[in-house]
């Protein structure tokens, strides 16, 4: 819209001339107005007036539904796979990694994605894309997503926490990259996130555990226990937490699933488990995990079952 200035109005009589004393007044007073609105707006003498005064939250507020509302922080960098100095709290000392399953570059580098790595057992791809919803939502953005509710809260209780990427990489890292980074982190726990890519009608999450496997570089045999122990609390607090049900198509009906094929468990020398959330594949739980408030809850679950499992 335009602006079409000031209208002219005719010449008004002259007023009378003001006196001194009429000046100063109309000078005072709007001085005066204008501090008592900074006063106000400020809060007051603070004689338990601070009622209307917004709280401060030691936790971000829970993020939109919105599936573009990842939670990272612009301009992250790969120093920040690492957390900030811990808090005190009842996990001080402890550290956890999180590792967020796949990448949002993998799909553009399938080169090197798909070169073999070893796992001990035989060799596998070095990662995948992840799989994504019927609308388009990633995995990779989801786990992301996921990882950084996770650092915030386990942080809060005093965890170091690493990322094995934050979105600070082309690509990867390949399996074998991931496990290492948990174990020359001398990690006390480490949770993989995911989110499942099963047929349309499959609902729910369910918690992958390390079979005992002893080939090659892997020997999971003395952390197959621990990893259980792990991936029980997560999947506990993790279902009470959402709501959500153990899986229907796998576990039968425990949630809990052993398995000595994925790098990442094979080559963990820590305590260790994957999680999967969901299956984006069906509408339902698509419907879920697309929600930026069932996402926060996810990330509750997940943490309060590390926290059980480091406090014992």
């Amino acid at each position: 819209m335009s602006y079409a200035g000031p209208e002219f109005e005719p010449p008004q009589p002259r007023r009378p001339r003001r006196g001194p004393l009429t000046v100063a007044l109309a000078a005072l007073v709007p001085g005066a107005l204008l501090g008592w609105l900074v006063y106000e707006t400020a809060g007051g003498s603070g004689d338990g007036g601070g009622a209307d005064r917004a709280n401060v939250r030691s936790s971000p507020p829970a993020a939109s539904s919105t599936p573009a509302d990842d939670g990272k922080k612009p301009g992250a960098s790969a120093s920040s796979r690492s957390s900030a100095p811990a808090a005190s709290g009842p996990l001080k000392g402890k550290t956890v990694v999180i590792d967020p399953g796949h990448n949002p570059g993998n799909f553009q580098h399938t080169s090197e994605i798909n070169r073999k790595v070893d796992i001990g057992t035989n060799q596998k791809e070095c990662d995948t894309t992840g799989t994504s919803t019927n609308d388009g939502y990633p995995e990779a953005k989801f786990t992301l997503d996921v990882a950084h509710r996770m650092r915030t809260l386990l942080q809060e209780q005093g965890a170091t926490v690493k990322l094995t990427q934050d979105g600070d990489r082309p690509y990867g890292p390949c399996v074998d990259e991931r496990a290492r980074i948990g174990n020359e982190a001398k990690a006390d726990a480490v949770v993989s996130i995911h989110a499942d890519g099963s047929g349309a009608g499959n609902r729910g999450f369910h918690v992958i555990m390390p079979g005992a496997v002893h080939a090659g570089a892997a020997d999971t045999r003395a952390i197959v226990a621990p990893s259980r122990d792990l991936g029980e609390r997560v999947a506990g607090r993790f279902g009470a937490v959402t709501g959500s049900a153990p899986s229907d198509y796998v576990g039968g009906g425990t949630g809990l699933v052993t398995r000595k094929d994925l790098g990442g468990l094979n080559l963990s020398t820590v305590p260790k488990v994957f999680i999967e959330c969901g299956n984006m594949r069906d509408s339902e739980d698509a419907a879920l995990l697309t929600s930026g408030a069932w996402r926060q809850k996810a990330a509750q679950g997940i943490s309060e079952g590390i926290v059980s499992f480091l406090r014992g």
